[in-house]
């Protein structure tokens, strides 16, 4: 479909393209990977024709038609959602109508948003129709630059299934490892400026990156051996006449050596953030919390807690209240009615993917990064800014030019200059290359303190998060494990029966004497104190499990934490049990 044939491009003296090389066929799937700046956008706007490549040659089948997908700044006019999703087509028989319809509702829209104006729409929602376009006009090639950066999880995964089914080409640009692994078959690497494939998953192709480079490290070592040797035979030889033909001989092949040059190590983010200060076992208590907007009541009597060193993630369908529950949590909204309560010792930090109003477009990175309030001396701040690839005179950029990736990486690096203890991340993966999410995962996961996190990102749920906070309709629950703990929960309970109720008789008390009636109330106490032994013995051991299930290290093992995910509802429901037996034999 695609032929690249030796390719060059350069920006500025930057060399993005030397000789790269591409084939393209009908039924690929690849997904295009490397640094911020490593000239993947600029290949899909070559591909396109939007921009002119310095040489080389770019070939299309005849008649093959590509569809776009930008990453920002999708086209807004005067149609419908519905109009905008249909494009140019006629439509004489409904079918391709209802094709959008069914795209659109995948997306995430209502049916009363398709007669709505695309100028009315967000910027996330008007990506969202941009995309449906896409999928409804099914081009023989899908370009996407980080198509998954405004769907929540419910329309990521339903993406996901129709990409699987989608017949034409697929060549993408995306940040999200699962995604990745789910849509594409093999990964193109934009590599000392050519284009390299590995048809395998991401993690094979970083398995055989590693190996790849080891292997040449390995003969770069070895050949500089054999060239220090002959250097060292040449300086000693060179004046004994005895052994000057051997001399030219080493010199002649010392010069014919095609000498191994090894890549610059690639510039990667290095995050940590500074352990914190120590906070209470509670840290933040949400107690008969209210919140409505414009009339729509969101959470009526929530009761949340948070506990110190927990990671949680926040999932649900679009518009169930997360970022409300996280910006409520952060106190960077109020809440209409009842009581959040801060622990002992804590500090908040919130990260936003909105960055307008967190980051001020007039100042220069260094000054924003110097505003954080904290006294952190200008050598330490560049520090810290180099290591979220801000280095020299890029920190005198103003924010306004900076990069979606640039304005993630300044915010985290302003969460590192004024350390909290209680991170509160609203979608911090969005805009950050895949090295970027790598080293933030790492950190997180070495973070002492306590995380509250909204993510799209799979792989970074289930690398960050201990708990799921599940969101639906105003009502909060907490499950222990990963994410993908918590689908395949999700997924038994759908599967699961609801167990019939069959009706209860009361019992009949018979008329007992005296002492009967004595020798039942010796029975009842016997058992209540064996039911009160009991039901410590199993909080006991509930605690001895979340004790368990808290530890990131165990999510490497996918099994034990089924198991202990199993014993842990095991035990709630003979806690359940046992405390109404306790009830019932104290009459209570």
């Amino acid at each position: 479909m695609i032929s690249v044939r030796g390719l060059r491009k350069s920006f500025g003296g930057q060399t993005l393209y030397a000789g790269a090389d591409l084939q393209l066929n009908v039924g690929d799937r690849f997904a295009l990977v490397g640094p911020n700046g490593a000239g993947k956008s600029t290949l899909f706007r070559m591909l396109l024709g939007s921009e002119e490549p310095d040489g080389g040659a770019i070939e299309w089948r005849k008649g093959a038609r590509a569809g776009y997908l930008p990453q920002e700044n999708p086209p807004v006019g005067p149609d419908s959602v519905l109009e905008a999703a249909l494009g140019s087509h006629a439509d004489p028989d409904g079918r391709l109508t209802a094709k959008a319809k069914k795209v659109l509702m995948g997306l995430g829209f209502k049916v009363p948003d398709f007669d709505k104006p695309l100028s009315e729409l967000s910027g996330g929602w008007a990506m969202r129709a941009a995309l449906a376009r896409l999928l409804v006009d099914e081009p023989e090639l899908l370009l996407l630059d980080e198509p998954t950066n405004h769907l929540d999880l419910e329309a990521l995964f339903w993406f996901q299934d129709y990409l699987r089914s989608h017949r034409g080409a697929i060549l993408l640009i995306s940040h999200d490892r699962a995604f990745i692994d789910s849509v594409c078959s093999a990964i193109v690497a934009v590599e000392e400026r050519k284009l390299k494939v590995y048809r395998c998953d991401y993690e094979g192709f970083l398995a055989e990156r590693e190996a790849a480079r080891e292997r040449l490290v390995s003969a770069w070592k070895q050949q500089q051996t054999e060239i220090e040797a002959m250097e060292e035979f040449i300086m000693r030889n060179r004046a004994r006449i005895s052994t000057a033909s051997r001399v030219q001989s080493v010199i002649k092949k010392l010069e014919k050596i095609e000498r191994i040059v090894l890549p610059p190590e690639a510039r990667a983010v290095k995050i940590a953030f500074p352990q914190p200060a120590r906070t209470g076992a509670v840290v933040l208590r949400l107690k008969n919390a209210r919140k409505s907007y414009d009339s729509v009541r969101v959470y009526d009597g929530l009761d949340f807690e948070l506990e110190r060193g927990w990671k949680m993630a926040f999932v649900g369908p679009n518009g169930a209240g997360k970022s409300t529950l996280l910006k409520i949590l952060g106190d960077v909204i109020p809440i209409d009615g009842g009581e959040r309560l801060l622990g002992h010792n804590v500090k908040v930090g919130y990260f936003s993917q909105h960055r307008e109003g967190w980051l001020d477009p007039d100042k220069t990175v260094l000054q924003e990064a110097l505003s954080v309030g904290r006294l952190n001396g200008d050598l330490f701040t560049r520090t810290v800014l180099g290591t979220f690839l801000f280095p020299g005179d890029s920190v005198h950029k103003q924010v306004r030019v900076l990069s979606g990736g640039e304005k993630s990486r300044l915010q985290l690096a302003k969460l590192l200059l004024d350390p909290p203890n209680v991170l509160l991340l609203d979608e911090p993966t969005t805009h950050l290359d895949l090295s970027s999410v790598e080293a933030l995962v790492a950190a997180l996961k070495s973070f002492e303190g306590t995380v509250c996190a909204i993510s799209h990102d799979v792989y970074f749920l289930n690398a960050v998060a201990t708990h799921i906070v599940h969101v639906v309709n105003g009502k909060v629950t907490v499950y222990p494990g990963n994410f993908e703990y918590f689908r395949h929960r999700q997924a038994q309970m759908s599967a699961d029966e609801p167990a019939p109720q069959e009706p209860v008789s009361a019992p009949q008390d018979p008329e007992v004497n005296a002492y009967e009636a004595m020798k039942a109330a010796r029975r009842r106490a016997r058992a209540l104190e064996k039911a009160q032994a009991e039901l410590e013995r199993l909080h006991a051991e509930l605690e001895g499990l979340a004790v368990q299930m808290s530890d990131p290290a165990i999510y490497a093992d996918f099994v034990r934490v089924q198991q202990i995910g199993e014993d842990m509802e095991r035990v709630q429901s003979a806690l359940q049990a046992k405390e109404e037996e306790a009830r019932r034999l104290s009459g209570g």
